[in-house]
């Protein structure tokens, strides 16, 4: 059961050529249209020389019955424990074993040092963590690279492995609105990232450019990776969530650090509260509180004028944010009024608020497929505003063309008091890191 990331990971490390389990099917589920697809046979090995069926997760009761499956593995991150439970359950009803997998055979191991960069929950603050710790590594002469959370949404085949140094390597790979969010911030900060479905082949290319690895996670999902130091995101604007989702309270438990981002929009008391439980389920975890200042290309578009919020599509969706860095930057710079875009969405975007009924006066930036970027795109063209804030770190007017501005939100991890990450790096990675800078 999965989201085309953590299941075909599992799959690659543990199940592929082992004659002690047949694969039957993958099921998927949160990202559209990657369904009724199949997992390729020169990535699934010599036992599936016709590759392996994916499914829709609506289908697994059926297909267990079908195929007399024993057990299904749970393979996929941002998911509550009562709704995992109640797949577990429906599982069980179904005659199958139900299994989460975290076995050291699935965790790789590297040759260089890694940073491994996780969460609570989606939409935490990753991006900004991991581009500040390769801030710091660059700064001490180490060559770095970023090995980000898979998002194959395309030819699996030909997303087996993907560099991007550039942007016309996100072009070349037709990469989606979700890809490039992702690595278009990177790669502005002269960063290379890796990506793709083969962890393990992705890993010893990796290891060929870089003297350490940042593993940037997706989702509230561990690292793929072993990591000499293991940094999770808590989220005070959800508090309580670190400890009731999958898998973000196995994050906390297995954390050195633990960053409590956001402080600056934060209720005190809020952050009082995941501070007093990751302490209870992680004593040995240093704590760390961050802000996230927010800055925009030109605050005069925003300031008295009617905008449209456009805000990360998964932090708003699955994640379950009502706001983001876009509504902040449209409240702090002026904003006479933030347009409601739900009478104005058309196809996978109006099914979005129909599915996702928290989110109400925000669009969400949702680019999956080609189709669902030009919804996205019409939605936008239709809607009555001055102006529009991508509070998503994409830079839309790459991916779209509407008759509006668009202005830009940036955010930038800042540690707040000591110890800070430079501090933590050099204390837990020193030793490692010396005499590998050029």
């Amino acid at each position: 059961m999965g989201a085309a990331g953590r299941d075909f990971h599992n799959f690659n490390t543990f199940f592929r050529d082992n004659d002690r389990y047949e694969v039957v099917a993958f099921t998927a589920t949160q990202i559209p249209n990657i369904e009724e697809r199949l997992y390729p046979s020169d990535l699934a090995g010599k036992m599936y020389p016709q590759g392996i069926p994916i499914h829709s997760e609506d289908e697994l009761p059926e297909l267990i019955r079908e195929h007399g499956v024993e057990q299904v593995i749970f393979a996929y991150s941002d998911i509550s424990h009562v709704e995992l439970m109640h797949k577990a359950s429906m599982v069980l009803a179904c005659g199958a074993d139900f299994r989460l997998m975290g076995n050291s055979r699935i965790v790789l191991k590297s040759i260089v040092p890694v940073i491994a960069v996780c969460a609570v929950r989606t939409g935490s603050g990753k991006s900004q963590t991991t581009r500040k710790i390769c801030k710091i590594l660059r700064s001490q002469g180490l060559r770095v690279v970023a090995v980000r959370h898979p998002m194959p949404y395309g030819d699996l085949s030909l997303q087996a492995i993907q560099r991007y140094a550039t942007y016309d390597d996100m072009d070349s790979y037709d990469c989606t609105i979700e890809e490039r969010e992702e690595y278009e911030p990177l790669i502005d900060n002269g960063i290379v990232v890796y990506a793709g479905v083969d962890y393990e082949h992705i890993l010893r290319e990796a290891e060929k450019e870089a003297d350490v690895i940042v593993w940037d996670g997706g989702n509230n999902d561990m690292s793929f990776y072993a990591a000499d130091l293991y940094i999770v995101m808590a989220d005070p604007h959800r508090p309580g969530h670190e400890m009731l989702y999958h898998p973000g309270e196995a994050n906390v438990r297995r954390a050195d650090v633990v960053i409590i981002n956001k402080v600056q929009t934060a209720d005190r008391q809020n952050i009082l509260t995941v501070k007093e439980n990751v302490a209870k389920m992680n004593p040995r975890a240093v704590i760390i509180e961050a802000a996230s200042p927010i800055s925009v290309d030109d605050p005069s578009l925003i300031k008295g004028k009617r905008v449209l919020v456009v805000e990360d599509g998964p932090t708003l969706t699955h994640g379950e944010m009502t706001y983001g860095a876009g509504t902040i930057a449209a409240e702090d710079f002026g904003a006479a009024e933030i347009v409601d875009p739900r009478p104005f969405a058309v196809g996978s975007i109006l099914a979005i608020y129909a599915k996702y009924k928290h989110v109400k006066n925000l669009l969400p930036a949702m680019g999956y497929s080609r189709e669902q970027i030009q919804e996205l795109e019409e939605t936008i063209r239709r809607i009555d505003c001055d102006t529009v804030v991508a509070g998503t770190p994409v830079d839309l007017r790459r991916v779209i063309k509407v008759d509006k501005p668009i202005v830009r939100v940036r955010y930038e991890l800042d540690e707040i008091g000591h110890p800070s990450l430079a501090e933590l790096i050099t204390e837990r990675l020193g030793p490692r890191l010396q005499g590998r800078t050029g």
